[in-house]
Order: structure tokens, then sequence, then C-alpha cells
């Protein structure tokens, strides 16, 4: 019972209640929500899903305390026979045609005073689908974290922290790929993958206006687009938006190609030749090539290096 099981009182908890619980006295979780009148109403933004477009949505809010009783079918002993929890409902009385009201009944160890303090949980409730992102970058179809063979903890902790630190820029270029908030590209990659992406944007640009990049440049939403587009992402209004997979997969590719820079490239020819990978990529027409990096850095690498051995020649000839 996760509930009783805190590590200290710096921790709290928060899930939403899927299934109803039985409460010491013998009634139910629902039954006594039932019984509570709203108390507020407000106005909050649903962020953009796979599964639905942004939104507003008027809530009408309710909240209170019960003491949730121990299951019955608990094999652990020196559990308590209840844990007293709050409980927050919001409620959605006139969703638009056609769309599935919102209705969220909210269990915390989080202690409740005020409707303020009711909302605040709400909003942290919020951001699950952003947190399932997260973990779903870092898992399966992202870093694949799962499966890696480190046994000691201190070294596992050090992956994690690697991974989630890209997974945040992932879900950076998630949010930020409509350009309605207008944060710089720095944020999330450095000046010279800022050059990267600048290179590589006539690569993507169409004939039309809805076919070039709509966002300022130097932008995190113009970045997104770009890293989207290497992604496998088409650009046209009528597809689904670029979600977190898009972008890890364009990352990569990224990441292939800075790491060849940051590998082959001298210091004295960091511009000619950081110019010169982004061109030998951007005139790679196989997708396949595209959707596998390890097809290609062997014969970048080779002609890299002789690059490199006709630059030093050139250098030592001037001496």
């Amino acid at each position: 019972m996760m509930w009783a099981h805190l590590p200290d009182q710096r921790f709290d908890l928060l899930s939403r209640v899927m299934h109803d619980h039985a409460l010491i006295g013998g009634s139910k979780l629902r039954d006594v929500v039932e019984t509570v009148r709203f108390c507020d109403t407000q106005t909050i933004e649903l962020r953009e899903r796979a599964d639905r477009p942004a939104r507003q949505a008027t809530l009408c809010l309710r909240f209170g305390q019960a003491t949730i009783r121990q299951p019955q079918n608990l094999r652990e002993e020196g559990l308590p026979d209840g844990v007293r929890l709050s409980w927050v409902e919001v409620v959605e009385p006139d969703a638009p045609d056609g769309v599935e009201p919102l209705h969220w009944l909210l269990l915390t160890t989080h202690a409740l005073s005020s409707a303020t303090d009711a909302w605040q949980i709400v909003a942290w409730y919020k951001q699950r689908w952003m947190i399932e992102q997260f973990f779903r970058v870092m898992k399966t179809q992202g870093f694949k974290i799962e499966d890696s063979q480190l046994q000691l903890a201190p070294r596992l902790e050090k992956l994690v922290a690697i991974a989630a630190k890209a997974a945040a820029i992932v879900l950076q270029l998630v949010q930020d790929r409509s350009g309605g908030d207008p944060h710089p590209a720095s944020l999330a990659v450095s000046p010279h993958e800022i050059n990267t992406l600048a290179a590589l944007e006539s690569r993507f640009k169409g004939k039309t206006k809805l076919q070039s990049n709509p966002h300022p440049k130097a932008s995190l939403a113009w970045a997104a687009w770009i890293i989207a587009k290497l992604g496998g992402w088409n650009g046209y209004a009528s597809s689904k938006p670029s979600g977190p997979i898009t972008f890890f997969n364009g990352l990569k590719y990224c990441a292939d190609g800075w790491a060849l820079r940051d590998r082959y490239m001298p210091q004295s020819f960091g511009g000619e030749m950081f110019h010169w990978i982004i061109c030998f990529w951007s005139r790679t027409k196989s997708s396949d090539q595209r959707a596998e990096p390890s097809r290609w850095p062997g014969s970048v690498r080779a002609c890299l290096q002789v690059r490199l051995r006709k630059g030093v020649s050139r250098a030592q000839h001037r001496r």
C-alpha cells in the first residue's frame, strides 16, 4: 500500500482514482465525494496531445478528506488499518459537442485547506501527460534504459541522469513546436549546433511558404521544425504534430553529425570542415541512409581523413 510507505515528510503522492476505494466505516470514496458541494469554478488550458487538440476547459471543483481502508488482500504486515488522504474532484459540466467531458478524481497526501490548494493539485496533475512522455523517451521507444547491463546503482544513476537531460531536451522541443512561446534555441542546443541546423534548413525548404519553416530563425520552435523534419515529420499542416519519438529520432541524426565534427575536425579547420560535413549529409538522397546513420559514417570518415591530410599538407607547404 504505497500511501502508507512514504520515505519521510519531504515526499508526497498524487494519483488519479481509477477504481472506487473502501473507507473506514464501510462507505465508498465516490459516495462521500457526491455529498460535498462544488465550491469553485475555473477555466484551465489543456495542452495539445496526440489524441486531442489544445483547448480550454471550464471546471467545477470540490475537495475534502477521507480515510482509505487497508485492502483486505494485502499480505504485508504492520500496515495501518487506514490512511487519511485528501481528495480533489474536478468536473467539466459543459464540454464542447463531440468532446468527452473532463472528469478527474484525485487522491493526494498533500494537506488541503482552501480551493487554491486544491487547484494546485489539479495543476500538478495536468503535468501527468508530459511525465508519461518523458518516461516514454527514456524507455523502450527512446533510450532503452531498461536494456542497460549496468548492475551497480551509482553507475545506473549516472546513466539515467545523462538520459534524463537528453529526454528533457526532447520534451522542450515538443512543448515549443508550435511557436507559442518565444524561447531561444540556445535553451536546448549550442551555438555550433544552431549553425548546423541553419545549414540543414535549406534541405527541407519547399517551394511554397506553407512548406518552409514558419518560425523566427534561432528560436526553439525554428530548431524544433528542422529536427522534426530530420526525424521523419512531413511538415504538412494536415499531419499530426511531431511527437517526442520523432524529435528523438531527429536528434539522433544530429548527434551523429556533431560527433563526427568533434572527432575529425581540427580546431584550425573548424568552419570549413563543419560546413563540408553538413553539405555531405544534405546530399544524402536515400531514405534508408537517413534512417540508419550507422550506414554512412564510414564513408564520411574516409572523406574527412583525406581532406584533413590535404589540409595539413597545405598548411605545411605554406610554412
